[in-house]
């Protein structure tokens, strides 16, 4: 099985999540956000067809690096070859967190007629879900670009039958002059 990456694996990553991270860069994204900071990754038809069993055995060689994150392009995009190397990383000990501009909603209707996105879901530990919306968009939010994206717990989320935030501290300290107007920075 092969999947299409927009780039070779990122590793040692503290931005993608908790911990020490590897990346993994999927190409090909139907939402085309304004102000998206991968627009290279949209294009379905750009970047490389790389085995799946390659992208495993280059996890198996990493050292000091607490977990995987999708992100992209949508990874939803690509649900079979995602899944399984989500699926080997905990096999390894590494856990996933996966980026879609796909809300978890839109991701449960989906997986009535696309099943392999349910499956590729219940392999992830963390989504950050929902489109990147410019307007909101923050440099103090961590993990996510604009004030709309959740950070869930999936299993959690799953296992309720609701959406679960992650209870992480989802704002980082702010350590310059500016003013907070109604939850936003000025």
């Amino acid at each position: 099985m092969k999947i299409r990456l927009a780039s070779t694996l990122q590793t040692d990553s503290i931005v993608d999540g908790l911990g020490i991270r590897t990346v993994i860069w999927t190409q090909g994204c139907p939402h085309n956000c304004l102000g998206c900071h991968n627009p290279s990754t949209h294009s379905f038809e750009d970047g490389a067809l790389i085995d799946v069993d390659e992208i495993n055995e280059e996890l198996d060689q990493l050292t000091s690096q607490d977990g995987i994150t999708f992100s992209g392009g949508d990874p939803m995009c690509q649900p079979e070859a995602c899944y399984e190397i989500a699926k080997h990383a905990h096999q390894i000990g590494m856990n996933v967190w996966c980026y879609t501009g796909y809300t978890f909603e839109e991701l449960q209707t989906l997986s009535k007629t696309k099943p392999m996105i349910l499956t590729f879901l219940k392999e992830i530990d963390v989504l950050i879900d929902g489109r990147f919306i410019l307007a909101e968009k923050s440099y103090s939010l961590k993990f996510k670009g604009s004030r709309n994206q959740r950070i869930i717990n999936v299993k959690e989320s799953l296992a309720k039958g609701q959406v679960c935030l992650n209870e992480i501290d989802l704002e980082l300290p702010q350590n310059d002059n500016r003013k907070k107007v109604e939850g936003v920075y000025i």
